[in-house]
């Protein structure tokens, strides 16, 4: 009883015993057909529906608390805001031709992109909030003035 015990300890505990595939720490869908892999990026094939894929990823994803899913018109954009080694899982709306999963790594060209693009924004709505408060300066300057000299032309 033991020796079962232990047994299945370890197919639980082992994806590797257990025939669990993954990519950079992302689960990968059994019922597959690899179309392209390099090490930042792997794209594949299903026979299953969108719905069937995105329910075994919700599955599989559901104890990681910093995954997003993304609903667009053609496709399901899976998202890890946190710290895993993959960043996104995409998963296309192929209709009857199949189902295509695209899983690409975290990189830092993505994550500098997007402290550029906050960074560039910040100081657009400074410039923009600045640009503003010097109108409406000149504004109240010129309505002040001209009734000042209003007063005292009374």
């Amino acid at each position: 009883m033991k020796k079962w015990i232990f047994f299945l300890a370890v197919l639980y505990f082992m994806p590797v015993v257990s025939h669990a595939e993954d990519f950079l720490g992302a689960p990968l869908i059994p019922e597959r057909t690899i179309i392209k892999k390099t090490a930042a990026r792997l794209e594949m094939k299903t026979g299953l529906s969108h719905d069937e894929v995105v329910a075994f990823y919700e599955k599989a994803l559901k104890n990681f608390e910093n995954i997003k899913f993304r609903n667009w018109k053609n496709a399901t954009y899976i998202e890890d805001d946190g710290k895993m080694p993959w960043h996104s899982i995409t998963v296309s709306k192929g209709g009857d031709r199949g189902t295509k999963i695209t899983i690409v790594k975290d990189n830092w060209t993505w994550i500098i992109g997007t402290l550029i693009l906050r960074y560039i924004g910040v100081f657009m709505v400074l410039m923009i909030l600045l640009i503003c408060m010097f109108v409406s300066g000149q504004i109240i300057s010129r309505s002040v003035g001209r009734v000042q000299t209003k007063k005292a032309g009374n």
